[in-house]
């Protein structure tokens, strides 16, 4: 900002006064001594170079400018404690709040969730995104969802995911000057790593028996939404979870080059506290994420069942 602001205090004790045109109910209501708001209101005349108040022995009246400014300041007020609400409003109490990665959330959840609101309309939920697997953060959320092994102690854990990973690639590089027909071929192109993952290519290409592909070689990305969008651009072959890349196999923007899943021995957890008492919402989102995780395809497919 160009202009530096007046000191949020004497703009409260100037809309307080303005309020009562009084500076001893302005300090009973702001917990300050009469003489403290008097000094603040003339700081911040001394500030503006004018006078804001006429100051008559037992009221004060505002001038023509402080008339002029209390709709302003008033105004800036309000449309902070708005914004404090819209954000910060909601507390724990009041609001489920689920913590996700972000891939998962756009690719797994987003197209899920509508169905646990139109189940429990009035059940607000808020979901927010995360990129690493930050340890759980008892005062900002009430669920999490963590991708690994399954063993975090002192946490309910519930699996959600039964996947495989597999190469994915833009369709037009299959068939591009660098032909991709075989695993060996990938040594031809950019490999495109997601960090965080503890299986990666060097997991897929062993299986794949292509020892002489560099596991190592490529790009580097903090989420697989970014990984995605590039190999989607023709920028790489991107190694990708089953849950995480249906949306685009699906609008073709994605493709799998060979037919040679991996599976793997991660997965995405939902885990709660086990030494806490449970939002009251907690059991029927429970529920329902687990009655989703059952029931999608890739999962059963996975799992063996059919």
């Amino acid at each position: 900002m160009s202009q530096k602001l007046p000191h949020l205090n004497w703009l409260k004790a100037f809309e307080a006064s303005a309020r009562h045109l009084s500076f001893t109910h302005a300090a009973t209501e702001l917990n300050l001594t009469q003489a403290a708001i008097s000094k603040q209101v003339k700081l911040l005349e001394q500030y503006l170079r004018e006078p804001l108040f006429e100051r008559r022995p037992r009221s004060l009246l505002l001038t023509k400018v402080g008339a002029a400014y209390l709709p302003k300041v008033r105004d800036g007020f309000e449309r902070l404690a708005a914004g404090t609400e819209e954000v910060f409003g909601h507390r724990r109490s009041e609001v489920l709040t689920l913590r996700a990665p972000v891939g998962f959330s756009v690719n797994w959840i987003a197209p899920r969730l509508k169905t646990f609101v139109d189940r429990y309309p009035h059940r607000p939920i808020r979901v927010v995104s995360s990129v690493w697997g930050d340890e759980f953060d008892r005062e900002r959320v009430d669920l999490d969802i963590q991708y690994g092994n399954g063993r975090w102690p002192g946490f309910k854990v519930d699996r959600l995911t039964w996947e495989v990973h597999e190469p994915v690639c833009a369709p037009g590089l299959i068939d591009g000057p660098a032909p991709i027909r075989a695993p060996a071929d990938l040594a031809k192109h950019r490999l495109l790593h997601v960090l965080g993952y503890e299986e990666g290519w060097g997991t897929w290409l062993a299986q794949a028996q292509a020892p002489n592909v560099n596991a190592g070689q490529g790009l580097q990305f903090d989420t697989s939404l970014l990984a995605f969008e590039f190999a989607a651009n023709g920028g790489g072959v991107a190694l990708a979870r089953s849950s995480l890349v249906g949306p685009m196999l699906e609008n073709g923007r994605l493709v799998r080059p060979f037919d040679i899943p991996a599976p793997l021995n991660e997965a995405f957890y939902l885990m709660a506290p086990d030494d806490e008492v449970e939002h009251p919402d907690v059991p029927a989102f429970r529920e329902w994420l687990l009655e989703e995780a059952h029931a999608d395809p890739d999962n059963r497919r996975h799992m063996g069942v059919g």
